[in-house]
């Protein structure tokens, strides 16, 4: 039995020992942890401070055993927040295993003669507390962090469905774990609308598949920015099933975040047009559906398609322009075309190979067809408004 004389002495003995107990740990630490060794000067002197609590929590919890939670708690107090980032939790219990360990060897010469089982009995009570409070603090910390990581993503993707990149985007885009490199974007629909709790295990979902993936749910509307060195079509093959009913396009090849926001900028409009297909693949790129972003007022999408089917063609000279634009007139008849511009049919033929060569597109398919006709309608409309009248 332990009389209140001996626990007296005991208490003294310790608090006189706090400074000497702190040193021995950290000492410990040193030789026995390489990834405490490589810690920054600054995260040492925190880890000092959480060492020089701990063994002064451990005091007071030995003085008082029924304010322990609140004791160990307080053992945390004295780091900054930011400790929780740079030290993980198993390191954390490292540390305070190891700080058990430095009192418990020492147990003997701070126990008063005949109390020293007790003082052993209080650092094992002592150890379960103070893993259940570092438990309890990392999981605040966690829960903080994740929703602050919740608004910074909401931020940067709803900047990029604007397409603006401001100074500032790049940080937070590197803050959430973005770094320039292949991206895939994918533009779609959940599958109705979804609670809180769906909406968090849609994120997970999705960032299992793509660790790091940013996820912008607006109302029913989906858009995935997934970061990968692996190929686009595997992970977008992937992704997919995470979509609702209802078109997923995904955006042009992207690295830079500028890149990024130009082809979230096209899926959103791709989106938006990808109805007026009704054939369009599922997923469909955005630059597959040049046309039908033109119809819903996507500018970027009329330059491209001028950029790359009716320039190409117009610049290539000879009769490639006018055998395309009266083919479409004259509706697809390779005879009707042949005849109206008094060539042999197969020259029309050779022809509209080269265009295909050339653009990609060939002509002779009714979609690409399509296309063209689309193309060469914006072509003209901007050669006629750059002739001066």
């Amino acid at each position: 039995m332990v009389s209140p004389d001996m626990r007296a002495e005991t208490l003294r003995r310790l608090r006189a020992g706090t400074g000497r107990l702190a040193t021995i740990a950290l000492k410990k630490l040193d030789a026995d942890y390489p990834w405490f060794r490589e810690l920054p000067a600054q995260e040492r002197s925190w880890v000092g401070s959480v060492a020089q609590a701990g063994i002064a929590s451990f005091v007071a919890y030995f003085a008082d055993p029924q304010a322990g939670h609140r004791g160990t708690l307080e053992m945390f107090a004295s780091a900054p927040p930011e400790l929780t980032r740079s030290i993980s939790l198993q390191h954390t219990l490292t540390i305070v295993r190891t700080f058990v360990s430095i009192v418990e060897s020492h147990s003997d010469e701070f126990a008063a003669p005949g109390s020293e089982a007790n003082l052993r009995e209080s650092i094992l009570r002592y150890s379960r507390e103070i893993a259940f409070s570092a438990a309890e603090v990392y999981a605040r910390a966690a829960e903080s962090r994740g929703a602050w990581d919740a608004r910074l993503e909401a931020l940067v993707v709803d900047a990029l469905v604007r397409g603006e990149v401001d100074d500032d985007l790049p940080s937070r885009a590197a803050a959430l774990g973005w770094k320039p490199g292949p991206t895939l974007i994918m533009v779609g629909r959940t599958d109705g609308p979804l609670g809180e709790v769906q909406s968090a295990e849609l994120r997970r979902t999705i960032r299992r598949a793509a660790h790091g993936a940013l996820v912008g749910i607006h109302g029913e509307d989906l858009v995935v920015i997934a970061r990968t060195d692996g190929a686009l079509e595997e992970l977008s093959d992937v992704l997919l099933p995470s979509f609702g009913p209802g078109p997923v396009v995904v955006g042009p090849p992207a690295i830079t975040l500028i890149e990024v926001a130009r082809g979230t900028r096209a899926a959103i409009h791709g989106a938006a047009a990808a109805p007026a297909w009704a054939l369009a693949p599922r997923p469909v790129s955005a630059d597959d559906l040049l046309p039908e972003r033109v119809l819903v007022g996507d500018a970027a999408a009329s330059e491209r398609l001028i950029a790359v089917a009716y320039d190409p063609i117009a610049a290539a000279g000879g009769s490639l322009q006018e055998t395309v634009a009266t083919f479409l007139e004259c509706g697809r008849s390779l005879e009707l075309a042949s005849r109206t511009m008094f060539v042999h049919a197969n020259t029309v033929r050779y022809r509209l190979r080269k265009v295909a060569e050339l653009t990609g597109w060939d002509v002779l398919s009714t979609r690409d067809a399509h296309v063209l006709q689309m193309a060469f309608a914006l072509g003209r409309l901007r050669d006629a408004a750059a002739a001066p009248l």
